[in-house]
């Protein structure tokens, strides 16, 4: 017999990852197992998407930009949409990072906003729909918004943080680096505290940059989920109020999808351009 749908069910279904893990059983993908797999666990959905959505931009960014162009030809929409999103991307990284030479920091901008904003877009499918097409091949869980995981935000800022830490030693050199930790702002005197307080900073960059983007985008869904459970749990007849509902909610959601793309993408670029301040300060 099926369990009894309730709200509570309904809200965790929904916010339940499809996890893989490493049980004292041997390796499991079974949702009662959840507790039993500790460290070595995988969100299956979460990296699916994630995975695919970053195939999609590459093939979608490749395909739309001819090998031979024809000057007298027009160019297509998708090829125009993918030159606005380069050129988007080229004039806030000069914008942001300077003049600066550095090869990897444009592309690295371009895959990191587009990526996301299709990772965020992903919010804006019906709630129901892909979970339960995945119940119905046998999948109980089946989330579909990579970045309302932690795991894959905080992972994109670790990477930007590993970055940060590269290029400032490569570019400042490591004796300079170690100094911005040690000696500012209280200069050589109070180098304890000047240490403790610039580590402070410098890991929190990483972490609010990940959680920023997780906790915009999990609210959205929150909010979808939320409008859903009144087409089903409610005693009134509320199917137009709760289409207006998601309606609304996904034309305004739509900005904060793209605020906070742009936002991850703009932060990143900062983070490199201080990592190659030279200055002294």
């Amino acid at each position: 017999m099926a369990k009894e749908l309730t709200t509570q069910s309904y809200i965790d279904h929904h916010l339940t990852n499809l996890t893989c893990g490493k049980t004292p059983d041997g390796w499991s993908c079974d949702p009662h197992s959840i507790d039993q797999m500790g460290f070595w666990s995988f969100h299956v959905d979460s990296l699916f998407w994630s995975v695919f959505l970053g195939a999609v931009f590459i093939f979608v960014f490749k395909w739309a930009m001819p090998k031979n162009v024809d000057a007298s030809a027009p160019p297509t929409g998708l090829q125009n949409f993918v030159e606005m999103s380069i050129e988007f991307v080229e004039d806030n990284v000069q914008s942001l990072f300077g003049t600066t030479k550095n090869k990897l920091i444009a592309p690295l901008a371009l895959t990191v906003f587009v990526w996301i904003l299709l990772m965020n877009l992903m919010d804006l499918v019906p709630v129901d729909f892909i979970p339960e097409l995945a119940k119905s091949v046998g999948i109980e869980y089946f989330k579909v918004v990579p970045t309302t995981d932690p795991n894959i935000t905080l992972g994109m800022a670790l990477a930007v943080f590993v970055l940060t830490i590269y290029y400032s030693i490569t570019v400042k050199g490591l004796k300079a680096f170690v100094a911005e930790l040690t000696l500012h702002p209280f200069g050589k005197w109070l180098i304890p505290v000047n240490f403790i307080l610039e580590m402070v900073n410098f890991i929190a960059k990483p972490i609010s940059l990940g959680l920023r983007l997780f906790g915009n985008l999990y609210a959205g869904e929150m909010i979808f989920i939320l409008i859903a459970l009144m087409l089903f749990f409610s005693s009134i007849p509320v199917g137009i109020l709760g289409f207006g509902l998601h309606l609304v909610w996904a034309l305004f959601h739509i900005l904060i999808v793209a605020l906070q793309a742009f936002i991850f993408m703009a932060l990143t670029i900062a983070y490199l351009a201080m990592a190659h301040e030279t200055e002294e300060h």
